[in-house]
């Protein structure tokens, strides 16, 4: 499948950037040329090829999970100066004027 013109302007409008209308076609060609010579890759065998250290089929080794999480040593009721429904309510910024003391 080749890249058209349409995908250059789908892509750079997805990527949120600003391509010249002039450079649309080129741009194609660059991409088609790009995925050929992925093509070209792809069909090289790499049967003998040793696997570099670290990067096998085994994965990263990690430590084994265990266990819930360990929760707070004590209810944010008893530290913070108020709370609703397990949150702590912060007053808001002196900088925001004419808003309400507390957030909803």
């Amino acid at each position: 499948m080749a890249v058209t013109r349409e995908d250059v302007v789908k892509v750079a409008k997805l990527a949120n950037i600003a391509i010249d209308e002039t450079r649309l076609d080129s741009l194609a060609l660059e991409l088609n040329a790009i995925l050929g010579h992925m093509d070209e890759l792809r069909k090289v065998d790499t049967a003998r090829v040793q696997t570099a250290e670290g990067l096998g089929s085994g994965g990263q080794r990690l430590r084994a999970d265990y266990g819930p999480p360990d929760g707070l040593a004590s209810a944010p009721a008893t530290f913070a100066p108020e709370t609703r429904d397990g949150f702590v309510l912060v007053p808001r910024l002196a900088t925001h004027e004419g808003s309400p003391e507390r957030a909803p």
